[in-house]
């Protein structure tokens, strides 16, 4: 059944990235109304709770000539000016009397700069009359609802989907869309708005499966900074490049809670890891590593980059289980906020850390600085949980 979840503006943040107190905002004939006044960037709120899958229903309606939306999968965090960076976005505008020409993906219903909505299917009401719209998303399907009728439908984090990604208005925003949970946010995008009726239904995890390397090539990965990532004889390989600086390959979708297992052998040096839950600008990695390192130096152990460095070293008693210049397996267990390690069969670390459980992002491969580094990397399996 349906929550009847937004009724109140207290529900709601004031702005993304911003205070507890709404402002911009009013409730008025049990409605929540966004009063104009914000822009490309601020007057957004967001709601108090993440969602990951669900069903939402609203009723809206829109001042003339007016431009608003709703998003989901919102991150907030101070590398994101503005939710729409990260959120895919239900557009709502004024179709019939919008003072400027607009492109079908710009349109009521579509998913904004992505998708657009069935013209043969859409009936919208004129501005200052009641629409009710739906947002389902189960598990990366997607549908926009307009007046019941279904004017959207694809599937997200497909390889479709990613061309489509990268070939438009989001090519530069790296982290749009990827999102697996995240707020819903209520758009003040500088016209006078009305919302009631707001109501959301959680739908159940489809947990899946994933090889997130093909043993062919790099489908499915993005390369960071100036190192070298090729594939050879099966295994994935990174070495050093001339610059000898950081560099990475992350997939190009995130992954939240899982059990990964994966192979790696160490030719050169060996300084690597395996990130999770982490986000790239370049080669500025924020996020967890599970070291992978020369005999030593505490594989399998858990690193913060660029934050408190080492969370949890492994007991000195286990450092023999690293068979440098071999093969060796690493297990990662991810739920929430605990993280355990197994190497080579052998429990490295638990730990358990609430600012893990709050994050969400990539997996990544690293190749580290100022290092002679040759490592390979083969059967990466990915089970959700």
């Amino acid at each position: 059944m349906f929550k009847k979840y937004y009724a109140r503006a207290k529900r709601f943040h004031s702005m993304f990235n911003g205070s507890d107190t709404v402002v911009g905002w009013t409730v008025e004939d049990q409605s929540l109304v966004a009063l104009g006044k914000g822009g490309d960037i601020g007057g957004d709120i967001v709601s108090e709770r993440q969602f990951k899958n669900f069903e939402l229903k609203w009723d809206w309606k829109i001042e003339p000539q007016g431009n608003s939306g709703v998003m989901y999968h919102v991150i907030e965090d101070e590398k994101f000016a503005a939710p729409y960076l990260t959120g895919p976005e239900y557009q709502m505008i004024d179709d019939l009397d919008f003072p400027q020409e607009l492109a079908e993906w710009q349109l009521t219903g579509a998913d904004y700069a992505m998708h657009i909505a069935d013209p043969d299917k859409k009936v919208i009401k004129k501005a200052g009359e009641w629409n009710t719209s739906r947002i389902i998303f189960d598990n990366g399907h997607v549908e926009h609802w307009l007046n019941g009728v279904k004017i959207v439908e694809f599937e997200a984090w497909t390889d479709k989907w990613f061309e489509l990604k990268n070939s438009g208005k989001w090519e530069n925003a790296p982290e749009y869309g990827l999102a697996q949970k995240g707020h819903i946010c209520l758009q003040d995008h500088g016209s006078k708005t009305w919302f009631r009726n707001i109501k959301i239904r959680e739908l159940p995890d489809k947990p899946k499966s994933f090889n997130l390397f093909n043993g062919d090539n790099l489908n499915g990965w993005v390369e960071f900074g100036s190192e070298k990532w090729y594939v050879e004889e099966g295994a994935i390989i990174g070495e050093n490049g001339p610059d000898k600086e950081y560099g990475y390959l992350a997939t190009t979708r995130y992954f939240n809670d899982f059990d990964l297992s994966l192979e790696f052998k160490q030719v050169k040096d060996g300084n690597s890891g395996l990130f999770f839950r982490s986000l790239l600008e370049g080669t500025k990695i924020t996020g967890w590593q599970v070291e992978i390192a020369p005999p030593g130096k505490d594989t399998g152990g858990v690193y913060e980059s660029y934050g408190r460095g080492w969370l949890i070293q492994i007991p000195e008693e286990k450092e023999d289980a690293l068979n440098y210049g071999e093969w060796n397996t690493l297990r990662i267990r991810l739920e929430g906020s605990k993280v355990t390690t197994w190497l080579n069969g052998k429990q490295m670390i638990e730990l358990e850390d609430e600012k893990i459980g709050q994050a969400q992002g990539r997996i990544a491969l690293q190749i580290h600085s100022d290092s002679d580094v040759k490592i390979m990397f083969r059967a990466l399996k990915l089970q959700e949980l």
